[in-house]
């Protein structure tokens, strides 16, 4: 993530911690690998229980390596990563439901922020004996 593309919640001093991070486990991560937890909204938990319910992964850590994987595979197609974001794009503005009005939106954030959201659910990796 570049400094343009830094999120509005961070602040200065929490990106350059998780920078500093991040090159702190560099080398330790080059040979052995990094292991961290992930929270995915309820929507994406959906669609990647979903995956592991048909047996396609065996657990969520697996669909992240494999999806994370592909990602990397993509990378260097430009060419094809703008045509997946123009399809997104058309897509979207092909929508047959009708605009939401900004001020619609902003109250509609206003009010799921000051709701209390449930506690997400946690994976437990099995023991391999």
């Amino acid at each position: 993530m570049t400094e343009d593309e830094q999120s509005d919640w961070r602040t200065a001093e929490q990106s350059a911690s998780d920078i500093a991070q991040a090159k702190a486990l560099r080398q330790q991560a080059s040979q052995g690998g990094l292991r961290f937890e992930a929270y995915l909204p309820p929507g994406l938990a959906e669609w990647v229980l979903d995956f592991v319910e048909r047996g396609v992964f065996t657990d969520p850590g697996e669909a992240v390596f494999v999806i994370l994987g592909e990602h990397k595979d993509l990378e260097p197609h430009d060419d094809l990563r703008e045509e997946i974001l123009k399809r997104s794009l058309e897509a979207a503005m092909n929508d047959p439901r009708p605009p939401v009005p900004m001020e619609e939106v902003m109250e509609r954030m206003k009010k799921l922020a000051a709701e209390p959201r449930p506690e997400a659910a946690l994976w437990r990796q099995r023991k391999i004996t």
